[in-house]
């Protein structure tokens, strides 16, 4: 099996590669001239507006792994264009050069709508008003519609293996003003390589999945076990379902996560 991976320097993308390489599958990695990836994977230069170096990426791969994406910026027009026209680039490639691969796209938990009445759902409708997870909802329907064999794996809160993504949580309660009882699905870095690692399996075609651990999370306690307190507040909570996700889908396809609580990685000093 030969998979491309995008993405493959970011904080998910670097860590699913060396597991990839680790575990012997033979990898590429589409990447900007300069960049570095993990040793043993096959650097293909290039990017998601470089049609030629999207040939060469995709050429002969039986899967592809789609994590690229573009979120930590207060520029839109490079959400829309990374999240939406780079997804569109890559699906033509894979159209025209690799039309029997599997398409396995990362998406997010903040595609579901804010004021929900429940932990998501996968079916659940999604009208998300923020650039970034609008932009993945669009990337998904391009997908959906491609006529690929694929798969989408909307990732809920990722952490862990010394990413530092925890560590971002309370400069993101000061942007957003976020009430620090506001609680999120988490996952770990190592169970995010499962849950793809099952999804190349096919046991996730044609689907879209939510990808949790057991133990949705306060932000109050997220930014306390990285060291990082916030203020406390018992004003009213509202929008409390935000950020919550129903795992169940990934459990009926025999997934169960390694590290199913944010406080058993802290024991286990693998944040």
């Amino acid at each position: 099996m030969t998979i491309l991976v995008t993405g493959g320097t970011g904080l998910v993308g670097s860590r699913l590669l060396r597991r990839f390489v680790d575990a012997g599958v033979d990898c590429r990695a589409l990447v900007r001239p300069g960049k570095e990836v993990f040793a043993g994977a096959t650097p293909v230069e290039g990017d998601l507006f470089d049609t030629d170096s999207l040939k060469q990426a995709v050429d002969g791969v039986s899967a592809i792994v789609h994590l690229a994406a573009v979120f930590r910026t207060l520029n839109d027009d490079d959400v829309w264009r990374a999240n939406l026209d780079g997804t569109k680039n890559l699906i033509a490639a894979a159209i025209a050069h690799a039309p029997q691969a599997r398409f396995v796209m990362a998406s997010t938990s903040l595609v579901y709508n804010a004021d929900a009445s429940h932990p998501a759902l996968e079916d659940d409708s999604t009208n998300p008003k923020l650039a970034y997870p609008a932009s993945k909802i669009a990337a998904e329907t391009e997908l959906r519609n491609s006529g690929l064999n694929w798969s989408i794996l909307r990732l809920g809160f990722v952490y862990g293996d010394g990413d530092g993504h925890l560590a971002s949580v309370p400069p993101l309660v000061a942007r957003f003003k976020w009430h620090p009882a506001k609680t999120f699905s988490l996952v770990h870095q190592r169970d995010v390589a499962g849950a793809f690692e099952l999804a190349l399996t096919g046991a996730m075609d044609g689907q879209v999945v939510n990808i949790c651990d057991d133990a949705p999370t306060t932000l109050y306690e997220m930014a306390s076990l990285v060291g990082s307190p916030i203020e406390a507040s018992a004003e009213p909570l509202t929008d409390p379902w935000m950020g919550r996700m129903d795992g169940s889908r990934l459990r009926s396809l025999g997934f169960q996560p390694t590290v199913p609580t944010l406080y058993q990685a802290a024991q286990q000093g693998i944040l």
